[in-house]
């Protein structure tokens, strides 16, 4: 694959490029989003995805540019400056590659659901890493109210390391309503509760519901809520972040549901 050099900013495929690794807006209206770094390419490619540009960094390897290039035959290639190169990475010490990619709609995961349901998340990396973790522990859908950060920025992306190709997703949900048609138990989890989540049955339909690192649920949210409960802690500590809440929640329905099928 023959690789076209581009070494200004007014390059108009350069400009569509960095509004891709800045703008929200520009991602939700083109439903496409940039890839950092190998992994992530890897990942798009094995859920079925087909980049539509590939870059490298002047300073990335060839070689092993090339061989990535070689599973991506429709994609044209690009190559950067490190200097115009940065301008895209969303990390400080770039990676040395990146791709233009459109937004993947993964089909619908069966057995009995278990849905992440995440109110005004607003740390990309946070969020990135629950959807990880709802894929490590068999999350069958993942709610994402109106007011949460964009699943599909590059950060975000890097915290998932691949789980937005492979987890289904609804975005800016009016989650009252979705969690009113939800027919399952919708527990939320909350510290202004007495109770005691470990002691739930998590192995009927499930909806687990996060809030906001700093705020929690909101009062409306907390309503919809069939059940509102706590995971016990016996440290001297306040509260768990919203990540780690929502891991402990997911990986006990995991347990629950694994020791209890025949």
């Amino acid at each position: 694959m023959s690789e076209i050099p581009v070494t200004s900013r007014d390059n108009p495929v350069f400009k569509r490029l960095l509004k891709l690794a800045e703008s929200s807006r520009a991602r939700r209206e083109a439903r496409m989003s940039l890839l950092d770094g190998e992994h992530l390419l890897m990942a798009y490619l094995d859920a079925g995805g087909e980049p539509h540009t590939l870059v490298r960094a002047a300073s990335c390897d060839a070689a092993r540019f090339d061989g990535l290039a070689g599973r991506c035959r429709q994609a044209r290639s690009l190559v950067l400056p490190d200097k115009l190169f940065a301008e895209l990475s969303p990390v400080a010490t770039p990676t040395g590659i990146l791709a233009e990619a459109a937004w993947l709609e993964p089909p619908a995961v069966a057995g009995m659901p278990l849905v992440m349901v995440l109110e005004d998340i607003q740390d990309p990396g946070n969020l990135g890493s629950m959807l990880r973790t709802g894929v490590a522990a068999g999350a069958t859908l993942a709610v994402l109210s109106k007011g949460c950060t964009d699943a599909w920025s590059p950060k975000a992306l890097r915290g998932g390391q691949g789980s937005q190709f492979v987890l289904p997703l609804l975005l800016s949900v009016d989650l009252d309503a979705w969690l009113a048609s939800f027919d399952g138990q919708r527990i939320a989890l909350t510290l202004a509760q007495n109770g005691d989540f470990y002691t739930l049955d998590l192995t009927t339909p499930l909806a687990i519901i996060v809030g906001n690192e700093g705020a929690g649920l909101s009062e409306s949210v907390r309503r919809a809520a069939s059940i509102r409960t706590q995971i016990p802690m016996t440290g001297r500590v306040e509260s768990l972040n919203a990540s780690a809440a929502l891991a402990v929640a997911v990986f006990e329905a995991a347990r629950q549901r694994r020791t209890r099928t025949p």
